[in-house]
């Protein structure tokens, strides 16, 4: 929300809605169920082990990808808490997840995640309501929100009109612009770049020039790029960055601006409209249905005594998570006004020391430089992620630090009662449905609890790892395994509870064709699985109606809709007895309806 305004609001409005289709298509259907784990519906409903494989392993594919994320922030907090680093970071707040999901099962997990969420809220909240009586006198941000919004808009209007603000802006085109020479004869402009560079380490030793300015050099020349294919990606990269920063306000939109550009302005203008209201409505879209299949979500369903409960438990769910969700819009705008009125304007060797312990961190996460070498700091010249707006909260409002060790407890209180419920789910996906269900179906109980907590600690370790190679950030991995859970396992478990044609091979082809086409999307769209596939093709020619890779999961769903549809109708109708479970979840009591 604070990076991207309007367009954030799809996070709250899909997760929302998410939690609204698991009560009302999933909850009470798989509670009257009644076994364990999302594979068991899908190997009952659609018979044999096949279905239950691949869901198998769509559930641990989505949440290894979401553990990654939650296991990347808890290293965040920690490094910056203790010191150490990031990657260090990582493995030691594994720690305190493993405490909490190793020792017991599915009750230790929900108490534990209980606790959790008490600790969250109240660290979420009261710095908020701080901060709100700080800036306005009024305890209840969301009774502000609007005020503080139109500060905030007035604030932009002037930082738009700033003289030095155009400065950074005219820096960065201008920077962005060389590297789009660059990139026209990518060869010549490498070794031209690389003979410059060793050119000036050679002088500088000739001079004998200190050696802080010797060492500068040597990593300047070792920074470039080893072979025409690295320099094209990195300039490639730098490029977008630059041209992103070369952009009023930062490259963020206008906090209260619906969607970018303008329905009646340019054709370019127009363009951009349409691609930023589809986006918007398309990652609203990945995030509700992937709430609704997400693994680890639906089966707390069994969990509940009845299915009149299951549903209960969903509805407070909601209350409990609206909480948190009617506060988010308020945060940003808040720490926003913060920024805008006291950072920019501050003399460079004046600035706060969260801004150095936070670069420390990770530098991708917060940066400053003096772009125009006027000393004075100036919005464009920061560039901050999103994944530490939230936690570097208390800190840019210049709250006690009493204050930013609650929300650091919040923080970790978050990720570890997600994590958990991951982890769990992985492991029951391995040590259930792989190993007893299909591998071993007289393996005694002891095994298999030893069995699943021996998986638990290696997908932990692999989880870690991950986490730790810093291959996206938290938004784009929680989205990642939301798309993964919407195109992979929502059709296929919606179509087995409300449409008795749906047959196995429909729901087999339909869960791998949906997953097959989002991971498609990503890896041909996203900077990250571009490097790691190889793909050179400029990302504009990839994307499909502008659709950003984040929601490639709308593709996922639509493309496992109709494989699952076609191969249902086209292949010969299920068993009996599946046809009688889908009234048996649906119609407890009632006769078969064939």
């Amino acid at each position: 929300l604070y990076l991207s305004g309007y367009g954030g609001l799809a996070y709250i409005m899909g997760w929302t809605g998410g939690y609204c289709l698991v009560a009302l298509l999933l909850a009470p259907y798989l509670r009257r169920f009644g076994q364990f784990t999302i594979p068991d519906f899908l190997g009952a409903r659609y018979g044999g082990a096949v279905p239950r494989l691949v869901g198998s392993a769509i559930a641990i594919l989505v949440s290894f990808v979401y553990v990654v994320a939650q296991i990347y922030g808890v290293g965040l907090i920690t490094a910056r808490l203790s010191g150490l680093n990031f990657e260090i970071g990582i493995f030691v707040g594994l720690g305190g997840i493993l405490v909490c999901s190793f020792l017991g099962g599915m009750r230790a997990v929900t108490w534990t995640q209980v606790a959790q969420y008490i600790v969250l809220i109240v660290a979420y909240l009261a710095p908020l309501m701080w901060l709100s009586v700080k800036q306005t006198g009024v305890p209840l941000p969301q009774l502000v929100y609007g005020q503080q919004l139109e500060r905030v808009t007035a604030k932009e209007r002037e930082l738009m009109r700033d003289p030095k603000e155009r400065e950074v802006i005219a820096a960065f085109q201008a920077r962005a612009d060389d590297l789009a020479a660059k990139l026209r004869d990518v060869p010549a402009a490498l070794a031209a770049e690389r003979a410059a560079a060793q050119q000036r380490l050679a002088d500088l030793r000739e001079a004998n020039a200190p050696l802080a300015r010797i060492q500068a050099a040597e990593r300047a020349l070792a920074a470039v790029p080893r072979d025409a294919a690295a320099a094209r990606l990195a300039w490639t990269a730098a490029r977008q960055a630059a041209e992103e920063r070369a952009r009023p306000l930062a490259g963020m939109p206008p906090h209260a601006q619906a969607y970018a550009g303008d329905p009646g302005g340019t054709a370019a203008e127009r363009r951009a409209y349409d691609d930023s209201r589809a986006n918007f409505l398309a990652l609203a879209f990945c995030l509700m249905v992937g709430t609704a299949g997400l693994p680890h979500l639906l089966m707390r369903s069994y969990t509940t005594p009845s299915v009149r409960e299951a549903r209960a438990s969903v509805t407070w769910s909601l209350l409990f998570i609206l909480l948190l969700y009617v506060s988010a819009p308020a945060l940003a705008v808040l720490v926003k006004y913060e920024v805008f009125n006291l950072l920019v304007g501050t003399r460079f060797d004046q600035l706060p020391a969260w801004i150095a312990a936070w670069s420390k961190v990770d530098p991708g996460l917060l940066a400053v430089s003096d772009v125009n070498h006027d000393g004075i700091f100036q919005l464009g010249e920061m560039r901050i992620g999103g994944d530490i707006i939230v936690l570097a909260m208390p800190e840019i409002a210049g709250l006690p630090f009493v204050v930013s060790g609650m929300v650091a407890a919040g923080g970790l209180a978050a990720a570890l009662s997600t994590a958990d419920g991951l982890l769990l789910t992985i492991s029951t996906a391995l040590s259930h449905d792989l190993y007893y269900k299909t591998i071993d179906p007289e393996a005694p109980t002891g095994r298999r609890v030893m069995l699943s907590k021996v998986l638990l600690l290696v997908v932990a370790l692999a989880a870690a790892y991950v986490a730790s190679l810093k291959v996206a950030d938290i938004v784009f991995l929680v989205s990642a395994a939301f798309s993964f859970a919407a195109a992979g396992l929502f059709p296929a478990l919606v179509a087995g509870i409300f449409w008795k044609r749906a047959n196995r091979a429909g729901a087999v082809l339909g869960m791998l064709a949906g997953l097959g086409v989002t991971f498609y999307y990503m890896a041909t769209t996203h900077p990250w699985l571009r490097v790691a596939f190889g793909v050179t093709s400029p990302v504009v020619e990839n994307l499909w109606w502008g659709i950003q890779p984040i929601s490639a999961g709308v593709f996922g769903v639509v493309a496992g809709c109709g494989v699952l549809v076609a191969a249902s109708l086209l292949g010969p109708a299920p068993a009996a007895r599946e046809r009688a479970l889908v009234d048996e979840v649906r119609f407890p009591g009632h006769a078969p309806n064939p």
